[in-house]
């Protein structure tokens, strides 16, 4: 009888690691540089390990935090209770498609988490669709933090970055916000929109001036944004970390930069770490917008 694959060996020693409590729900479990550590196998292997214990549902990849422990679906349904209202389905799905995606969130999944049937769900949310336009309205329905700061600039800056901060919280909702010429019929994210107009009111911008800023810094926000979703999913397929994604490919990327062709890009860093951090890089694009806004309402 042919011997077990070695990813198959590794997911079954971590997973009598959580069957016997050595392992509980939130604990990290052995990163993919780490197992290649511990038992001697490639970044893939390790990877297929992480991928099968994903499958199994038995961990669940935390942005920021690396590949954890998953709750017991029994504890998951335990935490939500039986009773079903509107309120808690959208708080649920808040939830679950903060942890893994929007494309994961389904009606048959969410009513899996309250141990209730699909056509349950759909006496209180009668699609998806929905759903997701009330899991937006929620997480909108929130403020921007502190008194608001004087100055055009300086609002706009305070909008633009508690936006940011949502979608940071919530990277699902770029996608579900992203039909910018098919608004979603919203109260509250046209809440935002209204701010916004109001902090460009009386610069003498047009009618249309006016409308081009307030979607161009949505959409650069949004664009952003996705790369926190991709990041999310990449982590969830591979079960590994931007640096270990970068460590298993740095043999790739020297091959390609040692060769000559690009001279520029290979020269640009040098000795020095360069560590892309998405905020950083948000509020770069945000000042260079802001230049572009000031010399817009300069203009005669």
């Amino acid at each position: 009888m042919a011997a077990d694959p070695p990813y198959l060996r590794i997911a079954r020693d971590i997973r009598h690691r959580i069957d016997s409590g050595e392992l509980v729900p939130g604990d990290r479990v052995p990163s993919t540089r780490r197992i290649t550590q511990e038992w001697g196998v490639a970044m893939a292997t390790a990877t297929k390990a992480l991928g099968a214990l994903n499958q199994e549902g038995l961990v669940r990849a935390v942005p920021g935090v690396g590949t954890v422990v998953a709750e017991p679906v029994r504890e998951r349904r335990a935490a939500t209770g039986q009773g079903l209202t509107r309120e808690r389905i959208i708080r649920s799905a808040i939830v679950f498609a903060d942890a893994e995606g929007l494309a994961a969130l389904s009606m048959r999944r969410l009513a899996a988490e309250f141990g209730a049937s699909t056509m349950a769900l759909y006496r209180h949310v009668p699609s998806k669709g929905e759903l997701v336009r009330l899991m937006s309205e929620a997480v909108f329905s929130e403020e921007p933090p502190g008194p608001r700061p004087r100055g055009w600039r300086a609002q706009l800056a305070q909008e633009a970055r508690w936006l940011w901060a949502l979608y940071e919280r919530h990277p699902w909702l770029g996608r579900a916000m992203a039909g910018l010429t098919r608004p979603m019929a919203s109260p509250h994210a046209m809440r935002y929109t209204e701010r916004v107009l109001g902090t460009l009111s009386g610069l003498g911008l047009s009618p249309y001036q006016m409308i081009h800023v307030h979607l161009a810094l949505l959409g650069y926000a949004q664009g952003v944004t996705l790369a926190i979703e991709l990041e999310s999913r990449a982590r969830q397929d591979t079960g590994m970390t931007p640096e270990e994604w970068m460590a298993s490919n740095e043999p790739r990327m020297d091959a390609i930069q040692t060769n000559g062709a690009y001279p520029i890009l290979s020269t640009l860093f040098g000795d020095d770490d360069f560590d892309l951090e998405l905020g950083t890089l948000f509020e770069f694009g945000l000042q260079r917008f802001l230049d572009g806004v000031e010399a817009l309402v300069a203009k005669p």
